[in-house]
């Protein structure tokens, strides 16, 4: 009977989520090693189905985890880097392409339909929603330093994917933007979900990785923090507490928040239904990120 009567507690507490989020465009990325780990994904996967049979309206975007780098490895490619970036060539822009949408996309896109839900795969191969051009380094002597085929996004098909959520299917969106010719450009994935949940004014912008969120120590999974605001992100960055991987989920949260996002997240997907903690506890997990302090919170530090 407990068990229960807390069960019966804990969707009493979410109801006014549900009722608050209903209608709501919510952006979820998923990427790092969750996309590596066929249960964690479906885990991730279930959780945003229920997210919209409830009423939300979640957008997807995905990276490609080890995928991509396992099949440059059968292709017999090393990857090359430049001060530090990757340098994406024909070859294996024509590799990621293949993994993230054939494979990856075409997975996501089947499971989620399988559990009667109606999913679109968004990419260069079909129906493409992010467009771009190429990203340049800056060299120390003021030159630019040339990529490859890696870009930036400068617009998003916004218009098409409020469509779609309103027609309730689920966008999967792909990382592989087309330039202003035609040509492909690889985007990496957080840059595309800030820019996606930007452009869509979405509610939420999550980040789904496999981090705990926010360390003030990276060594010390104590030193989690569980609400930061844009000022106090620019600080960590400048300190250097923010660095590596880190660091383009924070600017892609502080980009979806400077254009209308009110609430970004980066949690950790190796957690069951991390989603919905996320959503629909008081609690919830991770570290969320807002534009700026609100006058009161009901968030609760995470023991």
């Amino acid at each position: 009977m407990r068990h229960a009567i807390d069960k019966a507690a804990t969707l009493v507490e979410a109801l006014s989520y549900i009722q608050r989020f209903h209608d709501r465009t919510i952006v979820v990325k998923i990427g790092g090693s969750i996309m590596d780990d066929d249960t964690t994904l479906a885990n991730i996967l279930n959780d945003v189905v229920f997210m919209n049979y409830v009423g939300m309206q979640p957008i997807l975007v995905h990276g490609g985890g080890k995928a991509i780098n396992d099949a440059m490895a059968k292709a017999g490619l090393t990857p090359q880097m430049v001060h530090g970036r990757r340098y994406t060539d024909e070859r294996t822009l024509a590799i990621a392409e293949h993994v993230l949408c054939n494979q990856i996309n075409r997975h996501i896109v089947s499971f989620v339909n399988s559990q009667g839900c109606e999913a679109m795969g968004l990419h260069s191969l079909s129906s493409t929603v992010l467009f771009g051009e190429k990203t340049f380094l800056q060299g120390p002597d003021g030159r630019r330093i040339d990529l490859g085929f890696v870009g930036e996004v400068t617009q998003v098909n916004a218009r098409l994917l409020n469509l779609m959520v309103a027609a309730d299917a689920i966008p999967v969106i792909a990382t592989i933007a087309r330039d202003r010719a035609g040509g492909r450009l690889n985007i990496n994935a957080d840059t595309a979900a800030g820019a996606v949940a930007g452009a869509v004014r979405a509610e939420k912008l999550i980040v789904v990785s496999d981090t705990d969120g926010i360390r003030t120590n990276i060594d010390d999974p104590k030193s989690n923090v569980s609400s930061l605001t844009v000022t106090e992100i620019d600080k960590l960055v400048k300190k250097g507490v923010i660095t590596r991987g880190m660091l383009p989920k924070v600017e892609a949260c502080v980009h979806a928040l400077k254009h209308g996002v009110k609430k970004a997240h980066i949690i950790d997907g190796r957690i069951p239904h991390a989603l919905l903690l996320e959503i629909y506890t008081e609690a919830g997990i991770g570290t969320e990120i807002l534009l700026k302090k609100p006058a009161s919170s009901t968030r609760k530090k995470k023991a």
